[in-house]
Formats: structure tokens, sequence, C-alpha cells
């Protein structure tokens, strides 16, 4: 942020000198991405907490898209080792986290364990006794099932918007409006029979997006401010025709 802003303080720099220190995510001797700095990792330790997988979610450090998928498997065997949700927030955290791994069946599971277990009739998350955590986290899980632009292409950052990336089979059906995408886009979606149907990119400030449907890149969109673009057509030849 200081580099875009043109920023240049002693802060900076201490902050810089300290990003050198910090320690390398490393692969353990179980193909895990380690915890610790030594390799203690226990398989298939349940713990709720999961931050040393920020790097997946909300961080963007490791992808399903990267051209080398090391790190990012390593990351998913250690969510594999953790298991469901406990708590209202770690429900809601695996959520989101088992959505950027790609799988909606998983993330749909701890959607379920949360409303059942850790949901009270307001609605509001329960865990000792109410955490705005697990509200939040639940809402933006969903939307990762549905949409996500965290991976970003080239020197110009290029976001790339990902339609239906988790999907899971308990939403055949459906539709959503009003999902916001990086680089000032706005997503409306239809599917049917876990296949999409159309959408419809807004553009606000006229950026540029790829739009991937699966591990299908359907093309890069280079968008007017204000302009608003339909994706139709069969799923083998869909294009973006601007919408006046």
């Amino acid at each position: 942020a200081a580099s875009i802003l043109g920023i240049d303080d002693p802060t900076i720099a201490q902050i810089k000198n300290a990003r050198k220190n910090l320690a390398p995510d490393q692969i353990g001797k179980h193909g895990q991405l380690q915890e610790w700095l030594t390799d203690i990792d226990k398989p298939n330790n349940k713990h709720r907490h999961m931050s040393p997988l920020w790097c997946l979610y909300p961080g963007t450090q490791y992808t399903m898209l990267d051209p080398d998928p090391k790190m990012f498997n390593a990351a998913k065997l250690l969510l594999q080792w953790r298991g469901d949700g406990s708590t209202g927030w770690s429900f809601a955290w695996r959520m989101p986290l088992w959505a950027r791994a790609g799988d909606g069946e998983i993330a749909f599971k701890q959607l379920d364990g949360m409303m059942m277990r850790r949901t009270l009739p307001n609605m509001f998350d329960l865990c000792g006794p109410f955490q705005i955590d697990g509200n939040f986290g639940v809402a933006a899980g969903i939307a990762e099932c549905l949409l996500q632009s965290h991976v970003r292409l080239g020197v110009d950052k290029i976001p790339v918007i990902q339609l239906l990336p988790a999907l899971p089979s308990a939403w055949p059906t459906g539709h959503v409006s009003g999902l916001c995408a990086r680089g000032g886009f706005e997503i409306d979606m239809t599917w049917d029979r876990g296949k999409l149907t159309s959408a419809t990119v807004h553009s606000k400030i006229g950026s540029s997006c790829e739009i991937r449907l699966g591990n299908e890149k359907i093309q890069l969109l280079n968008t007017v401010a204000d302009g608003k673009y339909l994706l139709n057509g069969d799923l083998k030849s869909m294009q973006l025709v601007p919408v006046k």
C-alpha cells in the first residue's frame, strides 16, 4: 500500500526489514504445510484453530490456479487433517477454506454443521454464547462457493473471476445477484442442474478481468465504466455480449 501511495518513512523501512525475518512456509514429512518451524505436526490433528491456513483464506498465497500446486496441495492436506468444525466460528472459517480448495461438498458440510449445531433460534452464531465471526464467516463462505476473484494475473494484476468454483450439489439450481468481484465488478448468475446458464458482468470502473468457468478460461474481458456484459450460449462456446 505504501508503494502504491508513494509513502516512504522509517516505519515502512522497519516493516520491510521485519518481513525479511519471517520464517518461510515449509512442507513437512507427511506432505503437509507445516504449522511449526520444526516438523512435529501430528496427522489428523482436528484442532479447531486454522491459523496456519491463512494462506488459503482470507490470504491468497496459494490457489487452485497456481501453475505449480505443490504448496497448495500441502495446505489442502493440513486442511483435511483439521476435519470438521466444532465451535461456530471454526465451522465458518472452514467453509471458505474448502471453497478456496475447490470442494463445495465439504464446504456445504460445514454450513450444515453450523446451522444444526452452532446457530441460535435468532440466527446468531453460538460460541460461548455469541461471536459475530460465525455469522460473517458463513456469509463469506457462501459467496466463495459461488464466486472467487482473489487470483490476479501478470504485471497488471488483472483479476480472474471464477464462476461457481465450488458449487455444492445441495444447490443444483439457483440464482444470485450483486456478488462483488475484485476490480470493480458485480456479477449476476443463474444455474440449473449444477451448470451455469447465464451470467451478467457489471463493470463499475471499466477495468479488465478474465472470466473462468471451472478449468475453462472463457476470455479476457476489457470493459468500459458502467458497462454490462452478458455471458450466454452453451458451455462450449459461451461469449460475452455487451448489453446496452
